[in-house]
């Protein structure tokens, strides 16, 4: 899964960036401080606990594993990851992020970084766009103090951008479909726009949603073949909404009030996205401390515990710092990871599935317990995890068999969240 960090330059998209995966990128209070798109790992934790809390009961209750006290170190948690981590029952899934260059006014024509960053989201599944909504930058990103951009008019522009380039891409082969159009018929509308739009990710399901917009929206426009840009705009912003997801990072929340992102936060909400507010900034000194271990914080809180390291490193000065920075993070929506959280498990609707060779035991080949955690999409059947798997699970599909009950399913049985699933296949 590819989560897209975008917005106008110099707002604090690598700032985010390097916040959410502690990956070090130049940051720098200039416009396109980031030219090459920086692509790193956000650890997310999962909404619910890990499905290792009820094996863990399971053997105890069997007499098989000893309560868990006060002094283990991973607070009861007995998986074993091949990625991310679990303590106390809270398991760590692999998120990628991608920061790209940032987007300026005119960017489908081909002005400062803008072919580039189009070209940049073909592969993202949902975006969030960085707001600087204490307005200290203008729409080119320049800084000025105060009296930049408004948030509602930053978030329109980059809207409008995005819907201006897949436009421009239906528009360069026009008047083609528009005879083909004539001569075959409404399905060759269909053709067309998906063979043109595939390449950024579109579906026919996204393109039925466009068209289909076109008829509610122009009831009185004439055949496809008429078509001009109004009825093209119309098919680019119904598929920006369903190919494109938007939700916002209200950056920059401590220099100003809430009344700043009221607008924008209804305006995302009635697309079916999320507002939160945060400040890069200080989640980034945060993320910084915990890494270099002078404190111990898992991702996405804001409270932190002052290491035995720290303890010993860290000055007064420091200290109150770190607290005040802790202090000022207080607005709901639970910062950067609270929102990455929401964009994954709510606007995306990814479910959980653990993956092993022993449904008894729920382990794999080798012994290790529950060593994998992936997500999948809302509808997915156990023959699509075993492709997410890896390719040959799926091609030689037999049946799956479900760790809990130990009842066999079939192809295309839809998966719950956090079933334990395994994959029998040919070999």
């Amino acid at each position: 899964m590819r989560i897209g960090l975008v917005g106008k330059p110099n707002v604090g998209k690598s700032t985010t960036f390097s916040a959410m995966t502690q990956t070090p990128v130049d940051i720098a209070n200039y416009p396109f401080t980031t030219i090459e798109p920086n692509v790193g790992v956000a650890w997310l934790p999962i909404p619910s606990v890990c499905a290792c809390s009820e094996l863990r009961q399971r053997r105890e209750e069997a007499g098989r594993l000893e309560p868990t006290n006060e002094n283990d170190p991973r607070e009861g948690s007995i998986c074993e990851p091949n990625s991310g981590s679990c303590f106390g029952h809270r398991r760590l899934v692999p998120i990628t992020l991608v920061d790209v260059a940032g987007l300026v006014p005119g960017a489908h024509e081909g002005k400062g970084r803008g072919n580039q960053f189009l070209s940049d989201l073909a592969r993202c599944d949902a975006l969030i766009q960085v707001v600087d909504v204490s307005g200290s930058t203008d729409l080119d990103g320049n800084p000025v103090g105060a009296g930049g951009s408004e948030p509602m008019e930053e978030h329109r522009f980059l809207v409008d951008e995005i819907e201006a380039w897949i436009a421009g891409i239906l528009r360069g082969g026009w008047d083609r479909a528009a005879r083909r159009v004539q001569a075959e018929g409404e399905k060759a509308l269909l053709e067309y726009v998906l063979a043109q739009l595939t390449g950024i990710g579109a579906t026919e399901t996204h393109i039925n949603a466009g068209l289909a917009a076109v008829r509610t929206q122009h009831p009185d426009s004439e055949s496809a073949s008429q078509w001009g840009d109004s009825e093209l705009m119309t098919i680019s912003s119904e598929i920006r909404k369903e190919l494109f997801p938007f939700s916002i990072a209200a950056n920059k929340a401590d220099l100003t009030s809430s009344e700043a992102w009221s607008e924008l936060a209804q305006a995302i909400s009635r697309e079916g996205g999320v507002l939160v507010p945060t400040s890069a900034e200080a989640e980034l000194a945060l993320s910084r401390a915990s890494a270099a271990g002078m404190i111990e914080r898992r991702p996405g809180d804001s409270r932190f515990e002052i290491t035995p390291k720290g303890e010993e490193s860290l000055n007064e000065q420091q200290r109150n710092a770190l607290h005040s920075i802790s202090e000022s993070l207080t607005w709901e929506g639970g910062g950067l990871f609270g929102l990455l959280s929401e964009v994954v498990f709510g606007t995306l609707s990814r479910k959980l599935a653990y993956p092993v060779q022993d449904e008894s035991h729920w382990v794999d080949g080798d012994g290790n317990i529950l060593p994998d955690a992936i997500l999948v999409p809302e509808g997915a059947t156990a023959k699509g995890l075993a492709y997410a798997v890896h390719s040959d699970l799926g091609d030689g599909f037999i049946r799956a068999i479900d760790g809990r009950t130990g009842r066999v399913i079939g192809a295309d049985h839809e998966l719950n969240d956090n079933d334990v699933i395994k994959i029998v296949a040919k070999t």
